[in-house]
């Protein structure tokens, strides 16, 4: 089974790159297929109907959503900013989203977030399912949120507390046996 992994923040220090790293060794471990790609290797200007009509769909766009398309799931660790999803974020599924079909369709999704804060990103991360679900992924129900992430990992960028990690992988396995079931 193949699965598409990034951090929807272009700040190279971003917790969330810290935390998608963790999941994907989890899944890694699991026995999944796993693509990380770095989100600022597809830049995009922000959405522009006029943009798209006069010069098309940017090529950053094309080549995240070939990779969408190319796999069975999705996933993603997206900051939250102002108690709201990351622009970033939101901008690639907007332009990715112009493509036919619409890669989202059909692919299963995990979606998590750390943050500095108490909250983990979890407000963030409804309104990251929102435009996931209207465009046809399968967003796994359950969503992880770290909140302290500031505090949460090593000089290794990784967990400082097992209990941290064990509560990842109970996620992510439980995604991946989901995410199975519906690859085939």
């Amino acid at each position: 089974m193949k699965i598409l992994a990034y951090a929807a923040s272009l700040r190279r220090g971003s917790l969330n790159r810290k935390l998608i790293g963790e999941a994907v060794d989890i899944a890694g471990r699991a026995g999944a297929d796993v693509n990380l790609v770095e989100f600022r290797d597809f830049p995009l200007p922000v959405y522009d109907g006029d943009l798209e009509s006069g010069e098309g769909i940017p090529e950053g766009a094309r080549r995240l959503g070939a990779l969408v398309a190319g796999c069975d799931g999705l996933m993603i660790a997206t900051p939250e900013y102002n108690f709201g999803v990351s622009g970033a974020f939101k901008n690639a599924v907007d332009w990715v989203s112009r493509l036919r079909p619409i890669p989202f369709r059909g692919r299963s999704c995990l979606l998590m977030a750390t943050s500095p804060g108490r909250t983990g990103g979890a407000r963030g991360l409804l309104q990251a399912r929102v435009p996931l679900e209207s465009l046809g992924a399968i967003v796994y129900p359950d969503m992880f949120s770290l909140s302290q992430g500031g505090q949460a990992f090593g000089e290794d960028d990784r967990f400082l507390d097992p209990k941290d990690r064990e509560r990842l992988a109970k996620m992510v396995e439980g995604y991946l046996e989901i995410a199975r079931r519906l690859a085939t």
